[in-house]
């Protein structure tokens, strides 16, 4: 199922155009089973695990990483920001 999954993922090709001759299920079947699996957090775990054993044999150059709103929740309560001045052009003067 994982293979069908990635090779759809991989292609961009659609569901139901998953070749059956190449042994990796339905195409239904991967579908729902990715649905399950990332509903279940597989995948959010397995990415902790890799960055886990990643960082502990000391192959990721953290230097060029960078985090991003699809990463880290923004904090709830943080101070908003002051009213934003347009800079956009101004309507004319009335001349009456």
């Amino acid at each position: 199922m994982l293979q069908g999954i990635l090779f759809v993922l991989y292609t961009g090709i659609g569901w139901e155009d998953l070749p059956q001759e190449l042994g990796f299920g339905s195409g239904m079947t991967c579908w729902r089973r990715l649905r399950d699996w990332q509903e279940a957090g597989v995948f959010d775990r397995l990415h902790e695990v890799l960055l886990a054993e990643l960082n502990a044999a000391a192959v990721i150059d953290w230097s060029r990483a960078c985090v991003d709103a699809s990463h880290v929740r923004a904090k709830r309560g943080a101070r908003t920001r002051g009213r934003v001045r347009s800079t956009g052009p101004r309507p004319a003067r009335s001349t009456m």
